[in-house]
């Protein structure tokens, strides 16, 4: 009886992995979800401007190529043109592409150089979820150097938009 037993005991030992590893292994395809991965192609836009990273180096200050090639930010406070109030067009440092109209910029108190309005059809818009919250990036339709973001607690009496823009970004050409 005992032998009985021990073999029975020994045959259970190894049927009960078994047995384990066929259920675990054995997966059913009906309550699957279909696998499907996002398009994760990038969207490649063609500028009518474009350099190398070494020539936009070449170009560029260090501030400059940070903010236009790299989507960075200047410190707060720090734009040369931030508190200038003569007449004239605001252009793309990279390229010079006009983007602002000086009659167009206001002092938002934030320490950005800021316009309630672009130069329409010179200045490209896309989502940017960078930081977690949904912004409109602004950067430069021909040369794609990045500007700052738009928003829209502008002010009310005009379009009711804050084009926060890095000051290093740009350059001022006067009125005449």
């Amino acid at each position: 009886m005992a032998d009985r037993i021990s073999i029975k005991s020994k045959i259970m030992n190894k049927l009960i992995p078994i047995i384990c590893i066929l259920f675990i292994g054995c997966k059913g395809n009906s309550q699957e979800k279909e696998n499907v991965k996002p398009n994760t192609a990038t969207k490649t836009t063609q500028y009518k401007v474009t350099k190398t990273e070494a020539e936009w180096r070449k170009q560029l200050t260090d501030i400059q190529f940070y903010v236009l090639r790299k989507a960075g930010t200047e410190k707060a406070g720090t734009s040369e043109l931030l508190h200038n109030k003569e007449k004239g067009v605001y252009v793309c440092a990279g390229c010079g592409t006009h983007l602002f109209k000086s009659e167009h910029k206001y002092d938002s108190g934030t320490g950005w150089p800021s316009f309630d309005r672009e130069i329409k059809g010179n200045v490209a818009f896309e989502v940017d979820n960078k930081l977690g919250i949904i912004r409109t990036e602004e950067h430069c339709a021909v040369c794609g150097g990045h500007l700052g973001h738009v928003f829209n607690d502008g002010p009310r009496k005009t379009t009711g938009k804050r084009h926060c823009i890095n000051g290093a970004a740009l350059k001022f050409v006067p009125e005449n």
